[in-house]
């Protein structure tokens, strides 16, 4: 957090996935105005949790949806589960998640590892959607686009020719970035919040920009998306 503030990152969102990383983010954005939570439950937590343990996941975050800007990570991922039953309950968990983002208001942050065209189908009837670290096709991306949703970049753009199109292309207007740290370093081994700063450089290079500008703009889109009214955000 410290690196990240000197760096000027001015605001942060840690997103949970399961029952611990969620109370440790609500926790974080209690303790830290630069900070906001998203709670969640990712589907590659389904492998590893029984029913009981699932419903306690979905009570924790819909009795905690006010403490936080939005619901997930939560989603579909083909990469990590090859079999089809468990594909089957991945989606009849996403479609549980999905109606109680739409019923408590609230954005929807997606993770779809090789699934991004079967989440996008089942989120179309939502007005607030954020794709977390897309790795999807240019057309799937434009058809979310054309609905008005976010497109989040992660930190792999820096080292991925395949996520560089997809900056080349995506409407700014409706681009966030992201590092997904401790994951997907662009600078190999440990990834942390001020290494955002790697994808703004080279995004706005590949939009011809100025990297203060895309900040900006990326930032505004944070703001917008999330609801976030906070002093440490221009």
């Amino acid at each position: 957090m410290d690196s990240a503030r000197r760096s000027g990152i001015v605001h942060m969102i840690n997103s949970g996935v399961d029952l611990s990383t969620n109370s440790r983010s609500l926790d974080l954005s209690a303790g830290y105005d630069f900070i906001s939570a998203t709670v969640g439950l990712s589907p590659n937590t389904l492998e590893s949790i029984k029913q009981p343990e699932l419903e306690m996941l979905l009570r924790q975050i819909e009795e905690n949806a006010h403490r936080a800007v939005g619901i997930g990570e939560a989603g579909l991922d083909y990469y990590h589960c090859k079999d089809a039953a468990g594909r089957r309950r991945q989606a009849e968990v996403f479609r549980r998640v999905i109606d109680m983002a739409l019923s408590l208001d609230k954005p929807l942050v997606i993770h779809s590892r090789d699934a991004e065209q079967p989440a996008l189908d089942m989120v179309k009837h939502l007005d607030k959607v954020v794709f977390h670290c897309y790795s999807g096709s240019l057309s799937t991306m434009k058809e979310a686009l054309d609905r008005g949703y976010y497109i989040s970049l992660a930190t792999n753009v820096c080292r991925s020719g395949r996520h560089q199109i997809l900056a080349r292309n995506v409407s700014l207007e409706r681009l966030m970035v992201e590092t997904d740290s401790p994951f997907l370093s662009p600078r190999g081994g440990r990834n942390e919040p001020s290494f955002v700063l790697d994808s703004i450089r080279l995004i706005a290079r590949i939009r011809g920009m100025e990297p203060q500008e895309l900040a900006g703009i990326t930032a505004e889109n944070t703001k917008r998306i999330y609801n976030i009214r906070s002093n440490t955000l221009p």
